[in-house]
């Protein structure tokens, strides 16, 4: 089945996805909005600062989980390197999903968005590195590259159905690839050095999870648990733990136990012994008797093994990552303090840089390699947009708030008080490049977008 070219698979798995993303990017926004606020007030802003320094610790005897190289994590370590972590791992299980069942499942409709993102990400990192050459902060090449899908998603969101569905799934697509090339960049880029040992540890443990895998084991404990050790070794190898979240995540079995149609019959099965001249009684609030609790656990047992793992975690981690995790790390990371910066700032060095590769480099990114895509024939239009809406979503690309801000940590917070300094100016180009590329975007849609959309894009 085919909804108007859309696989209906992939199309209700964007639905899905789309509607998590944008629900969880006003939370995102009032989470920034409030650490700008904070960080800002004279008689709050130094427990703003302190808060994020206190050691976090989870003893067993003498060993403490939450411990980097032997040193204990502070709060916002904790946050950008073990919250961050199952918000990557989330990540993995989304792209996994998206290969298996979405929109990256056929080349022919992953291919559009995929140019979009390359394009998206080889401009921005070309136009820092050039306006950062001969400086000291080029290794921060990496921070305009991304695309926030929750806060890109949201801006769609306020426009409701006069977005074309097509535009809402192209956009999530190349959100998710921008996500895999930060992944690669990251893993890359931001190690330092390595423990080999730590790694083979790792790599031991992430083969028993792919025979767990193999062997349809279901139990998400399993998977939790084992991945929970895997992070930390990474943590501790060298290798930012936040790849380990993604690495977990393509082990976890996408295949359920039950087919559908077996679900079925034993529902089928053990409901038909409920006898329709029973139902008053059971109308009532009633102490089961020992057959009618069996027959409800199998049914129950049976509902277990037709979702598989990978969903279950999608969709169970969803709403803890988008109302808690994300919304964490934007009001520990985004507090920038502005009174002693002169708006000058945003004009020059670092700021203008990331400012300049968020809003120029992603929009003619985006656009220019999505053009050249459709004008080979390569990959078709979305359906229901012209080159119009998609100057406007191709802006929106250049929302790239929470990765961006998570690189720019990777970047410069252990470079002592200049890396503060720079870190501090990095939020700055990134808070004022995201809000400019999601007003002008927002702006260009409601112009270019037709006051009404067909039913059947919605």
């Amino acid at each position: 089945m085919e909804i108007r070219g859309i696989h209906s698979d992939a199309f209700f798995a964007a639905r899905q996805a789309i509607r998590r993303h944008a629900s969880g990017g006003n939370v995102l926004i009032m989470a920034t909005v409030l650490a700008l606020v904070v960080a800002n007030i004279p008689q709050l802003n130094g427990y703003y600062n302190d808060f994020w320094n206190q050691e976090v610790v989870l003893q067993l005897g003498d060993f403490n989980v939450f411990s980097h190289s032997g040193h204990p994590m502070t709060l916002l370590q904790f946050i950008n390197d073990a919250l961050m972590a199952i918000f990557f791992f989330t990540i993995g299980l989304e792209i996994k999903r998206e290969i298996l069942v979405g929109e990256l499942s056929s080349f022919k409709q992953a291919l559009l968005p995929i140019m979009g993102a390359i394009g998206g990400m080889l401009f921005p990192v070309g136009i820092f590195m050039y306006m950062a050459q001969g400086t000291d902060y080029m290794g921060g090449a990496a921070i305009p590259m991304a695309t926030d899908i929750a806060f890109s998603l949201g801006v769609l969101a306020m426009l409701g159905s006069r977005v074309p569905i097509s535009l809402k799934i192209f956009l999530t697509t190349l959100a998710v690839v921008d996500d895999i090339g930060g992944i690669i960049v990251i893993a890359v880029f931001y190690s330092t050095h390595i423990e080999v040992m730590f790694l083979v540890y790792a790599a031991v443990l992430l083969g028993v999870l792919l025979l767990g895998s193999w062997m349809k084991i279901q139990s998400k404990i399993f998977y939790l648990t084992i991945g929970g050790v895997v992070w930390f070794l990474f943590l501790n190898s060298g290798i930012h733990p936040t790849i380990a979240g993604v690495l977990v995540a393509f082990c976890v079995p996408a295949t359920p136990v039950f087919a559908p149609m077996k679900f079925i019959q034993i529902i089928r099965k053990y409901i038909s012994n409920f006898r329709a001249e029973d139902d008053d009684a059971l109308c009532a609030r009633t102490i089961l008797n020992k057959n009618q609790m069996d027959w409800l656990k199998q049914i129950e047992s049976a509902s277990d093994k037709v979702i598989s793992p990978l969903q279950e975690l999608e969709d169970s981690l969803h709403p803890i990552v988008n109302y808690f995790i994300v919304p964490l790390f934007a009001f520990a990371n985004a507090g920038i303090f502005l009174l002693d910066m002169s708006p000058a700032m945003i004009f020059e060095g670092i700021s203008l840089a990331i400012f300049v590769g968020l809003v120029v480099g992603k929009f003619s990114g985006i656009l220019l390699f999505s053009w050249l895509t459709v004008k080979c024939r390569l990959a078709p239009m979305p359906e229901a947009a012209d080159w119009k809406m998609m100057s406007a979503v191709s802006m929106l690309g250049g929302i790239g708030f929470t990765v961006s801000l998570f690189i720019a940590n990777l970047s410069f917070a252990s470079m002592g008080a200049h890396g503060a300094e720079l870190l501090n100016s990095s939020k700055l180009g990134i808070v004022i490049g995201s809000v400019t590329a999601g007003a002008v975007g927002f702006l260009l849609l409601h112009r270019f977008l037709p006051r009404a959309t067909a039913k059947s894009n919605n």
